[in-house]
C-alpha cells in the first residue's frame, strides 16, 4: 500500500542489470519489505511459477528465480570489517561453479569465507599491507559476483556500516558486474552526525545523460544508480491499507486515529492494525491476513470481507476506544526509544521539555523549560532534531514527530522531573502576553495543584469566549465541572456558562453528559436550570439527532416563566420537530414565541423566528421563500443574528436539493459555508459542506465524494448528521459499484438514525436507497415492506416535496407485490399536494412513477413519461437519474421503435461508464442482451492474453474491494459458476490470492501505465 509507483520502478531497475539501488526511509518505512516484494514481483515476471531450478513453487512459496545475497550491518560497537558482505556470500554456496571456473582472484574471500574455502581457488599473495588486502578483497568479490548468475545482493542498514563494508560496496558499485544488481537501504536520520547521504559516494563524476527515468543517473562506468525515498503514508493511504485489512469496518475515523498515532509509518500502522485484530471482534479476520503483511502477502479483505458489529458506528467507536486505550505500536516505540538513547544531556533535556509542553514550542521556551542557557539549548534542539525525534512543523516551532512518539518520550520522564518540568512551563508561560491561561492550567494542574487550577480554568474559559474561541471554552468549562469537590456556586456559574456555549458545539457527547448531570442538581436556581436543560435539548436534537431532547426542551417551559425570551427560544426549537405529528403544531409554537417576543422584544430570538418561518416555507415547497432569502441580515454585529442567518441558508440550501434546486442549492450552501467560517459556526460549515458533497454526486462527480468526506473527517467527527450522511451516500456508490453488502450495511445505519431523528428527511432517503437495493436484489417483498412505513412517515409530515428518491422505489415495489391501486393511489396523493408548488425533482420523479404504472398497464405512453423525467433530470443536472430514465425508455421502446430504444440504451450505458457504475453499466448491457437492442460499438471477441479482460477487469475492482463472490454475481448480473471462473482467471493472471487483489492490479496498472510512456 502507497508504494506502487516505488515498486514498480525499483521492480524494472532490478530486470535491468547492472544497477545500484539505493532505498532511503525511516525505522519502520517498509524498506526491507519493499526490496523483498520487487524481488518476489521480478521472479514472476521472469519464471511465474518456478524455482530455480525449475521445479514448480509450493504454495505460498516466494523462492526467487535469480540468486539473493542479503548481508545486514548491525549497531554494534566494533563492527567486525566486511560484515555484511560476507554474510550475504555466505549463502551462496550451492550457488557457485567448481572451483577450476572461478577466476583467481576469487581465492582473496578463503579468509574471510573460512566456510566455502574448499569451493575457492588457492589465496593469491596478499602484498603484505591493509590496503592492498582490501584492494584483493573487493576484487574478490566482484569476482565471485560476477561468476554467479545475474544475483541481487542487498545490503541492509548501511548507516550502521563500518568503513571497510563501505569502502567494498563504493568500490564494487564503481566497477559493478554487468549482471549484477546492488541494493542498498539506509535510515538517514541515524547517519553520524555530519556524514553525507550514501548516495553522493555511490555516483562518482563525471555523471553522463541516461538512466531508467526520474532519480536515476550513471555512474562513471555507465551502471544506472538510482534512490527511492519512501516517505510515510499520507492519510488516504493509511484509511488503505486499513480497509485491506478490516474490511467495512476501517471507517474514514478509525483511518484518521490510525493516521494520527503513526504518522504514516507503515510499521506502527501494521502493529495498531493487528491489535484491533487480536482484541475487537468486529474486525476478527483470517489469520494470515495480518501475517501477510510480514511474509510479503498483501493485506485484503476475506471473500465475505470483515463486517462491523451490530450498531455499525458503535462498532467504529469501539474500534477507536481500542485503539486508544492501547499502548504505542512496539516498532515505534522501540524506533523511539533508540533515537532518545542516542542524545546527549542537552539533546535529552530538550526532549523532555518538548514531551511536556505537549504542543509546538519556540526556541526559548524549550530552552528555558529544559533549564538551559541559549547556546545549550540551540545546541540540544540542533541535535534532537538531526536525530528525528524532533521536527520542525513552523518557523521556530519544534514538536515531535507523532503523538505515539511523545508518549514514549514523556514515559522516559520520571514524575519528580516532570513536576519540576512543569513548574518551569508555568512560569516560563507567565512571562508571555497575552498569557496563555489554558495551557498555564494545564501545567498546574499536571503539578497536582487543584485548587490553583480551578481559578485558572474559570479565568482561562472567560478568556477563551472572550477571543472568540468557544470551544476552547468549552472544554475548560467541561474539566472544571468534572470536579468532585467545586464550590457550589462555582459549578452553578460554569454550568449556565456551558450552556450558553453549547449551540455550536462540535463535541456534543461531552456537553451532553455534563449538562445531563447539572439539571439534576436541586441546588441550582430553577431558572438556571432552566436554560441548561434547554441547552441540553438542543445538543441531544440537533447535534445528536435524537428527538427525545425535544422532550428536554418542553420540560424547560416551566422552569423559564421568569425568562420569557429563553422560554420564546425554546418554542421555537420545539416547531422544528416533525416527527408523530409534531409537524401540525409548528405555527402553534411560533405563533406562541412571537407573542412572547412582542411583549419581549429580542432581536437574536426573533432571528431565530424568521430562519425557523424560511425554513418551514422551503419544506413545504413555497416559491416565495427564494426571494425572501435576500431579506436576510448578512452583515449583523450580533453573533446570534449572524448565526440565525447561516442557519436559514443552510436549512433552505439543503432542503432545495431535496426540491431539486441543484444550482441554487450550491449559491445558499456556499454562503452558509462561507459565513459559518466567518462567524465561528463550526457545525453549520460542517453542515454546508456535507451538502455540497451530496451535491457533487448528484452531479456525477463521484470520484470526489470519498476523498472529500475523508477531509470533512478529520476536522469533524462527532457531528451525527455527518455520520448519516456519510452512510447515505456511500451506500448509494457502493450498490452502485457492486458491493451490495456494503451497501445494505450503510443504508441500514442510516436507517436506525432516521428512526430517532426529529426530520424526516433521513428516514425517507435511507428508506429509498434500502428498498432500491432490494429491489436489485430480487426481495420485492422486502422492498414493499421497507417503503410501506416510509411513505406513512412521508403523508403524516406532508413531506411529499422531498420524496423524489422515494417515489419511483415505492411505485416499483408496490407493482412488483400487485399493489397496482395502491401504487397509483400513492402517485396521486403526491402529485396533488405539490399543487403550487416548486419541487423540479419530485415532477421528475412523479414522470418516472407515472411511467412505471403506464408500463405496468402495457400503455405505449408509457415512453413519454420517462422522457419527460429524463428531461427533468437533465434541467436539474443529475446524469445519473437521467439515465435511469433513459434506461427505462429503452426498455418501453424496444418492441415498436428498436433504433430509439438502442440509441437511448447507450446513451445510459456511457454514463453508468463514466461514473464507474458497475452494477448498472451490467444491468444495462444485460437488458440490451435480452431486448436484443445490439452493442455500442463493440469490435468482437477478442484475446487479451495476460492482461485483464473488461469483464475480467470488473470482477477484479470488485474483489480488490473485498466483495464476495454472491455479491458480484448480483451485481454484474452473472451466474455464480461464471463469477467463480472469471475469479480463477483473474487470480490466475494477477499471481495473487483473493487478499492479494487490491495491491497486485495496482502494480499491473502501474506496469501497463510504465510500458505507454516506454512506447
Amino acid at each position: 500500500m502507497g508504494r506502487v509507483g516505488e515498486l514498480a520502478r525499483l521492480t524494472d531497475a532490478l530486470a535491468r542489470p547492472p544497477a545500484v539501488l539505493l532505498v532511503e526511509g525511516e525505522a519502520g518505512s517498509g524498506k526491507s519489505r519493499l526490496v523483498a516484494e520487487a524481488v518476489r514481483a521480478l521472479d514472476e515476471r521472469s519464471g511465474n511459477g518456478t524455482t530455480g531450478n525449475g521445479t514448480p513453487t509450493p504454495p505460498g512459496d516466494t523462492a526467487p528465480r535469480r540468486p539473493v545475497l542479503l548481508g545486514r550491518c548491525h549497531p554494534l560497537r566494533e563492527p567486525e570489517p566486511f560484515g555484511p558482505v560476507v554474510d550475504a556470500l555466505r549463502d551462496a554456496a550451492a550457488l557457485l561453479p567448481p572451483p577450476a571456473e572461478l577466476p583467481p582472484s576469487t581465492g582473496a574471500l578463503r579468509l574471510v569465507l573460512p566456510d566455502l574455502a574448499a569451493q575457492l581457488p588457492a589465496a593469491p599473495p596478499d602484498g603484505g599491507t591493509l590496503l592492498s588486502a582490501r584492494r584483493l578483497l573487493a576484487q574478490g568479490v566482484r569476482a565471485l559476483l560476477t561468476a554467479l548468475d545475474a544475483p541481487v545482493l542487498v545490503v541492509e542498514d548501511l548507516q550502521w556500516a563500518d568503513d571497510a563494508t563501505l569502502d567494498l560496496l563504493v568500490r564494487l558499485a564503481r566497477d559493478l558486474p554487468p549482471r549484477l544488481a546492488l541494493v542498498v537501504t539506509y535510515r538517514p536520520e541515524d547517519l553520524p552526525p555530519g556524514a553525507p547521504a550514501p548516495g553522493a559516494a555511490f555516483r562518482p563524476a563525471p555523471a553522463r545523460t541516461g538512466g531508467h527515468g526520474a532519480g536515476a543517473g550513471h555512474g562513471a562506468v555507465g551502471a544506472p544508480v538510482r534512490l527511492e525515498r519512501l516517505e510515510p503514508l499520507d492519510e488516504r493511504e493509511v484509511a488503505a491499507l486499513a480497509r485491506s485489512v478490516l474490511g467495512p469496518a476501517a471507517t474514514p475515523e478509525l483511518a484518521r486515529v490510525l493516521y494520527e498515532r503513526s504518522q504514516g509509518l507503515p510499521l506502527a500502522v501494521e502493529e495498531d492494525l493487528r491489535t484491533l485484530t487480536e482484541r475487537s471482534p468486529a474486525t476478527r479476520t483470517p489469520a494470515d491476513r495480518i501475517g501477510a503483511e510480514r511474509t510479503g502477502g498483501s493485506g485484503g479483505s476475506s471473500t465475505s470481507g470483515a463486517s462491523s458489529t451490530a450498531g455499525g458506528r458503535t462498532a467504529t467507536g469501539d474500534l477507536a476506544a481500542v485503539l486508544a486505550a492501547a499502548e504505542v505500536p512496539r516498532g515505534l516505540r522501540d524506533a523511539v526509544t533508540e533515537r532518545l538513547a542516542r542524545l546527549g544531556a542537552d539533546g535529552a533535556a530538550v526532549v523532555a521539555a518538548a514531551a511536556v509542553l505537549g504542543v509546538p514550542a519556540d526556541e526559548a521556551l524549550l530552552t528555558a523549560v529544559a533549564g538551559l542557557d541559549a547556546e545549550a539549548g540551540a545546541d540540544g534542539l540542533t541535535e534532537a532534531l538531526h536525530a528525528a525525534v524532533l521536527r520542525e512543523t513552523a518557523p521556530d516551532r519544534y514538536a515531535f514527530r507523532s503523538p505515539s512518539a511523545r508518549q514514549v518520550a514523556q514515559g522516559q520522564v520520571a514524575g519528580p522531573r516532570r513536576r519540576v518540568l512543569h513548574r518551569r512551563a508555568v512560569a516560563a508561560l507567565g512571562t508571555r502576553e497575552p498569557r496563555p491561561l489554558a495551557r498555564i492550567a494545564e501545567h498546574t494542574l499536571a503539578m497536582g495543584d487543584r485548587p490553583a487550577w480551578q481559578d485558572l480554568a474559570q479565568a482561562a474559559a472567560d478568556q477563551a469566549a472572550a477571543l472568540g474561541d468557544p470551544g476552547g471554552a468549552r472544554r475548560m468549562l467541561r474539566g472544571l465541572l468534572d470536579e468532585p469537590d467545586l464550590d457550589p456556586r462555582r459549578r452553578g456559574r460554569a454550568a449556565l456558562a456551558l450552556a450558553r456555549l453549547a449551540a455550536d458545539d462540535v463535541d456534543p457527547a461531552a456537553s451532553v453528559q455534563v449538562l445531563s448531570g447539572m439539571v439534576a442538581d436541586p441546588r441550582l436556581p430553577v431558572a438556571d436550570r432552566g436554560e441548561i436543560r434547554l441547552a441540553l435539548g438542543f445538543l441531544m436534537a440537533v447535534h445528536s439527532g435524537n428527538r427525545a431532547g425535544f422532550d428536554r426542551i418542553r420540560e424547560s417551559l416551566e422552569e423559564l416563566e421568569e425568562r420569557p425570551v429563553r422560554a420564546a427560544r425554546a418554542m421555537v426549537a420545539i416547531a422544528m420537530d416533525e416527527r408523530d405529528g409534531a409537524g401540525r403544531r409548528s405555527g402553534e409554537w411560533l405563533a406562541r414565541a412571537e407573542g412572547l417576543l412582542a411583549a419581549n422584544p429580542d432581536e437574536d430570538v426573533s432571528a431565530a423566528v424568521r430562519a425557523t418561518t424560511l425554513t418551514f416555507q422551503a419544506r413545504s415547497a413555497d416559491p416565495a421563500v427564494w426571494d425572501r432569502l435576500d431579506e436576510l441580515p448578512r452583515d449583523s454585529e450580533r453573533p446570534e443574528v449572524m448565526r440565525q442567518t447561516t442557519r436559514a441558508l443552510y436549512n433552505t440550501g439543503e432542503i432545495a436539493i431535496e426540491l431539486g434546486y441543484d444550482r441554487r442549492s450550491a449559491n445558499l450552501l456556499e454562503e452558509s459555508r462561507r459565513l459559518a467560517r466567518l462567524t465561528g459556526i463550526p457545525y453549520l460549515e460542517c453542515y454546508s459542506r456535507l451538502a455540497l458533497i451530496r451535491l457533487d454526486m448528484l452531479a456525477g462527480r463521484w470520484d470526489l465524494v470519498e476523498p472529500r468526506f475523508a477531509r470533512l473527517g478529520a476536522e469533524f467527527d462527532d457531528l451525527a448528521m455527518a455520520g448519516a450522511e456519510r452512510s447515505l451516500l456511500f451506500g448509494r456508490l457502493a450498490a452502485g459499484r457492486g458491493r451490495l453488502a456494503l451497501a445494505r450495511e450503510e443504508f441500514e445505519i442510516a436507517a436506525r438514525f432516521g428512526q430517532r431523528e426529529s426530520q424526516v428527511t433521513v428516514a425517507l432517503r435511507a428508506a429509498a436507497g434500502l428498498g432500491g437495493l432490494q429491489l436489485l436484489e430480487g426481495d420485492t417483498a422486502g422492498a414493499a415492506g421497507t417503503v410501506g412505513p416510509a411513505l406513512a412517515t412521508a403523508r403524516q409530515a406532508d413531506a411529499w416535496a422531498r420524496t423524489a428518491e422515494l417515489l419511483p422505489v415505492a411505485v416499483e415495489a408496490l407493482l412488483a407485490t400487485g399493489g397496482r391501486a395502491e401504487a397509483g393511489e400513492v402517485t396521486e396523493e403526491a402529485t396533488e399536494s405539490l399543487t403550487d408548488r416548486g419541487a423540479p425533482a419530485v415532477t421528475a420523479s412523479l414522470h418516472l412513477a407515472r411511467g412505471l404504472l403506464l408500463d405496468a398497464d402495457g400503455d405505449p405512453e408509457a415512453a413519454e413519461a420517462f422522457t419527460r423525467a429524463r428531461d427533468h433530470w437533465q434541467d436539474i443536472g443529475r446524469p445519473y437519474e437521467a439515465a435511469r430514465a433513459d434506461e427505462r425508455i429503452a426498455a418501453a421502446l424496444a418492441a415498436r421503435d428498436r433504433v430509439r430504444a438502442a440509441e437511448r440504451m447507450a446513451a445510459a450505458e456511457r454514463v453508468y461508464l463514466e461514473l464507474g457504475a458497475t452494477t448498472d453499466t451490467a444491468r444495462c448491457r444485460k437488458l440490451r442482451r435480452d431486448l436484443d437492442l445490439g452493442g455500442i460499438g463493440s469490435p468482437g471477441r477478442r484475446g487479451y492474453g495476460k492482461r485483464l479482460s473488461p469483464r475480467e477487469r470488473q470482477v477484479a475492482e470488485l474483489l480488490a474491494q473485498g466483495t464476495g463472490n454472491q455479491d458480484i454475481a448480483q451485481a454484474l448480473f452473472l451466474s455464480p459458476r461464471t463469477v467463480e471462473h472469471h475469479v480463477a482467471n483473474v487470480l490466475a493472471k494477477l499471481g495473487t490470492g483473493r487478499a492479494g487483489t487490491a495491491q497486485a492490479l495496482a502494480l499491473a496498472d502501474a506496469e501497463d501505465a510504465a510500458g505507454e510512456g516506454g512506447e
